[in-house]
């Protein structure tokens, strides 16, 4: 028995905050407005310091796919609308979205008039809410997406929140991870009533019901342009809705049956908060997976025509809400919870409409308790490494008293080279197995983060961008240096492209991605870590440049060795100029050091004997 503090108190609490305010009304009363009275496809309005825009869930593009399959690319580039979203991990897919849906918002975008009234409510207002129901929740997420991008690349401070009625699925896991991942999760609620076959038909194929799609669209346009007008409409047959209904129940039950990692990793998931809504009250739910199996277990309750009816009803629903949550809450059609995680979860599936006595209620309970350990399991694996690394930071500190040691030392080598010409010695034994745990800990620190098991911005949080590169600064020499002694650059080739292990190349993106402003700063010694990480590696394959250089006489690869060998002295020279180096590089033994040597002294011979120094070449007279 969970004994713990209850969080479902929490989600119905969130819920009942957000209906108690003025949002969810006024939201509404502006998507009807869109519906009915919007040649432009959205209205906008400023309620004292809030501005609403409010997007038409009847728009659609001419030519457009109506069964909504067909994604396509998050436009990029340097102006990007969607820029932020687009810095996917190594082998992500990219950022993918339903190609109607994303024209129908470029095309309010491209709209002088959307441009003007935006300028003025974010000059007038101190939050934006956007809104739209239906397809127009679809498009409020586009905009919701873009205002984001556009404030923190002008670093701007405006509140954005983004509610949806209805709205159908929008892009791919790879959307939902960048969303997590800059933090917005928290700006995007969906409401989405009890059983609507809306949100949850993008989640099933649509080829089999695609004829049948036509004439529902058109049916719900017709009433959400005019209520008093649609009920003259003809609604589809009950073979028709059957059909759909039966087909998507079917095929969200086997995604469901398959697990999270189906759930997951389809082709589209949803993101944000879901607001799950019935006569009886609503919760909110942000796993993923969860959202999920509750659409499920949710419709599974309903009947064809409900799955309909229930797509044009979230007026009822808003209007009902605020004044459910105080009633029908009694725990004495049952026996008492035994803990307030237990009451938590029994007034969680009251306020979706389930009864502690229906069939579902055990999977629904299950859901939510699934959906709380989910929820807070990244942020507690985060504190356990955070606990791991600091038992861990002794052995870093060996290596950095290592370090300190060689570079004082009186054979003047240096860091690099005193560990790849070690000994046997106890300290360089303790040295070499510290460089193994700590590769052992930070391989599991990316194992974890690239199974979802982490927060989704764990990349972007200070502590672990800055600890990771202090990490690659000290230890990948040592590695460069262990390469080049055990002659692996022999069988495999030289570090950089064949030896170096995937976790700093990630570490460089993670750096290369952080926030830093005014960084740029002159050097008045040298760093105490070497700031190009590879740069021993490059050495390395400079001296084998000039073993080369010695060793040809073909003309056009003399001039292509000294080439690469001169942009390599240029570029080591001006580390050394800005100090960007530690000062192992410089010392007397050191490998840079004695290959500088070589590389002067040829040089110079080059200089002072141009005419004959092919000649020489040809002759092996070239030292």
């Amino acid at each position: 028995m969970d004994t713990e503090t209850s969080s479902f108190e929490t989600s119905e609490m969130l819920a009942t905050f957000l209906a108690s305010t003025p949002l969810l009304p006024e939201s509404w009363r502006l998507c009807n407005l869109a519906n009915a009275n919007s040649p432009q496809g959205f209205v906008a309005e400023q309620i004292g310091s809030i501005g609403y825009v409010a997007f038409s869930g009847i728009e659609s593009v001419s030519g457009s796919d109506p069964s909504f399959k067909n994604l396509v690319p998050l436009p990029d580039g340097g102006n990007s609308m969607f820029h932020p979203l687009h810095h996917q991990t190594e082998g992500e897919e990219p950022v993918l979205v339903q190609g109607a849906l994303l024209r129908i918002f470029e095309n309010i975008y491209k709209d002088p008039s959307f441009q003007n009234q935006m300028q003025t409510l974010m000059q007038t207002s101190k939050s934006i809410i956007f809104t739209g129901h239906s397809v127009g929740g679809a498009t409020a997420s586009l905009a919701a997406l873009w205002l984001l991008s556009y404030l923190q690349s002008n670093f701007l401070n405006l509140s954005v929140l983004c509610i949806t009625f209805g709205s159908p699925l929008l892009g791919n896991e790879t959307l939902s991870r960048a969303i997590l991942r800059e933090k917005w999760g928290g700006k995007f609620c969906h409401v989405v009533s009890k059983y609507d076959i809306m949100p949850r038909m993008l989640f099933v194929p649509m080829d089999p019901i695609a004829p049948l799609l036509k004439p529902l669209l058109h049916f719900w346009h017709m009433y959400m342009n005019s209520p008093h007008f649609g009920l003259l409409a003809v609604p589809l047959s009950d073979d028709s809705m059957t059909q759909i209904f039966q087909h998507v129940l079917f095929h969200l039950g086997r995604l469901v049956e398959a697990g999270e990692e189906a759930v997951t990793g389809g082709m589209l998931r949803p993101f944000g908060n879901y607001f799950f809504c019935s006569e009886d009250g609503a919760i909110c739910v942000d796993n993923a997976a969860s959202v999920v199996k509750m659409m499920y277990l949710l419709f599974a309750t309903g009947l064809p025509s409900s799955s309909i009816g229930d797509h044009l009803k979230y007026g009822d629903y808003v209007g009902k809400i605020s004044l459910q949550f105080l009633e029908k809450r009694s725990f004495m059609q049952g026996e008492l919870p035994e803990s307030s995680y237990e009451a938590g979860v029994v007034l969680a599936l009251q306020s979706t409409g389930i009864s502690c006595k229906e069939q579902i209620a055990g999977p629904a309970k299950d859901c939510l308790k699934a959906a709380r350990r989910l929820g807070r399991t990244p942020n507690l694996n985060c504190a356990n490494l955070a606990i791991k690394l600091s038992k861990i930071n002794p052995y870093r500190a060996e290596i950095e008293w290592y370090k300190a040691l060689c570079d004082r030392s009186d054979d003047q080598m240096g860091y690099y080279d005193s560990f790849k010409q070690r000994g046997a010695s106890k300290r360089d034994f303790k040295v070499n197995l510290n460089r193994h745990k700590l590769a052992q800990f930070w391989d599991n620190v990316i194992n974890l983060f690239e199974s979802n098991q982490l927060p989704h911005d764990f990349h972007r949080q200070g502590k672990w961008v800055n600890a990771s590169q202090f990490y690659k600064l000290l230890v990948e020499p040592l590695d460069i240096a262990e390469y080049y002694r055990t002659g692996m650059h022999r069988s495999k080739g030289h570090y950089i492209e064949h030896g170096r292990e995937r976790r700093y190349r990630i570490f460089d993106r993670w750096w290369k991605e952080r926030s830093v402003r005014g960084e740029n700063y002159k050097r008045s010694k040298f760093a105490s870590l070497t700031q190009d990480t590879c740069f021993w590696a490059r050495v390395e394959e400079a001296r084998d440049l000039l073993d080369a250089l010695r060793s040809t006489s073909d003309p056009s690869h003399l001039a292509l060795l000294w080439q690469k060998i001169d942009s390599f002295a240029s570029d080591a020279n001006a580390l050394v100029e800005t100090k960007e180096v530690s000062i192992d590089v410089v010392a007397k033994n050191s490998t840079y050091s004695l290959w500088l040597k070589d590389y002067n002294e040829l040089k110079s011979q080059k200089v002072q004997f141009r005419p004959l120094f092919l000649s020489f070449v040809n002759e092996e007279m070239v030292p």
